[in-house]
């Protein structure tokens, strides 16, 4: 931030004044005028300065306090996040006005198994739910009335995704099989089978054309799914595909499998562009901040990482859990990060400064962001998923 040079506190005392611009005082009229009186002459010529002055001074002073105040960050536009203050990974200290909050807000229910994966529809309005019950259950989000229940799977659904428009829902199962299905009527659009066993994980692209799938034996495969062909596969990860996410902007797509890396890999080509490895233990999710500069993942080391998508250079670590992370998922307007973990709590920290702002007592292994509102959805292993208010 540029530093604003403040206007002279007395005018004037620091005013240069010509003695032409004086009257002419001879002796006698200079003992006719006290030196107070020359002192009212200068004040009078030069009073509308001292009162810009003031006044700028005054605006300053609010200013000021606001900052203090509330710790406002201002930037012009969200083009680009600021750095954090700490790029030393240094632990990042909780917020004195933190939150601790025991019950959810709404409780939706149906399943009968764990719940694998949570995802808002793009518009806010249903969420939708997979399990190991090898349903997929979308719920209206205000009133948790089922709308749908999507049941051609025959085991485990892993993962699932939204299209960006919100009319197809993609999903992966223990079963082998990639499906893109209607999420108005359950209407299936497309089915893929992989013989060589389960598909873990799904993105779609922003376009909505194209979607993303990775397997167990590590292969990551890009289909067209308007013209159900096969655009291309590239290698993924050796331990089997964990995670995927294709980023906003369309370029990139970020994979994590059983170790300690996330690989950043061209959406085009599947050319390997960034492999981040600085965690200690597996990487369990990833999601990318909305703009997407940067990348959060979550470990089984417990922490949370910001890290630049381009280059890879880590911003600062998140260390408020004291167990496994299982997820993370970012704000929509890019502020904050919320990370879910085995030591019993979702987290919603700055994502700037790494400050916790609140915690829910919840044991969920998947997360959400409502792309509209403060909204978390917590996917449980007994089959709830429950939502939460991050305000």
């Amino acid at each position: 931030m540029s530093k604003v040079e403040q206007p002279p506190l007395h005018a004037e005392e620091n005013f240069e004044i010509e003695v032409s611009d004086l009257p002419a005082m001879s002796e006698a009229s200079g003992k006719r005028f006290s030196w107070l009186a020359w002192k009212m002459l200068v004040w009078q010529r030069y009073r509308h300065r001292r009162l810009i002055n003031t006044l700028f001074m005054a605006i300053a002073a609010i200013l000021a306090f606001v900052v203090m105040l509330n710790g406002i960050i201002i930037h012009d536009s969200f083009a680009t996040l600021p750095i954090p203050p700490s790029q030393s990974g240094a632990n990042p200290q909780s917020s004195e006005f933190e939150m601790l909050v025991q019950n959810p807000d709404r409780v939706y229910r149906g399943h009968n198994g764990a719940i694998t994966s949570v995802a808002w529809s793009p518009d806010g309005k249903r969420l939708a739910a997979a399990g190991y019950d090898a349903m997929v259950r979308i719920w209206d989000g205000r009133s948790g009335n089922t709308l749908l229940v999507y049941s051609k799977h025959t085991n485990a659904v892993l993962a699932i995704a939204w299209s960006p428009d919100g009319t197809r829902i993609a999903s992966v199962s223990q079963d082998g099989t990639a499906q893109v299905w209607l999420a108005s009527s359950g209407k299936q659009l497309f089915l893929y089978r992989n013989l060589a066993g389960s598909i873990s994980s799904v993105t779609w692209s922003p376009d909505g054309t194209r979607i993303a799938f990775g397997t167990v034996s590590g292969i990551i495969q890009v289909w067209n799914v308007v013209s159900g062909k096969h655009l291309f596969s590239f290698p993924g990860h050796a331990t089997g595909v964990r995670s995927l996410a294709w980023s906003p902007d369309g370029t990139r797509i970020a994979s994590t499998g059983d170790e300690n890396a996330v690989q950043v890999s061209d959406a085009a080509t599947g050319k390997l562009l960034l492999n981040y490895e600085y965690h200690n233990d597996v990487v369990t999710g990833i999601a990318w901040s909305p703009n997407s500069l940067y990348i959060a993942s979550a470990s089984f080391d417990t922490t949370v990482q910001v890290w630049n998508a381009r280059t890879g250079a880590r911003l600062f670590t998140y260390e408020g859990h004291t167990d496994y992370v299982y997820s993370v998922a970012w704000s929509p307007d890019g502020t904050s990060i919320a990370s879910s973990s085995a030591d019993g709590t979702i987290q919603v920290w700055n994502a700037f400064l790494g400050q916790k702002v609140v915690t829910f007592l919840d044991q969920s292994t998947s997360i959400s962001w409502s792309a509209y509102g403060p909204f978390i959805a917590a996917g449980r292993s007994d089959g709830r998923v429950n939502l939460w208010v991050a305000e």
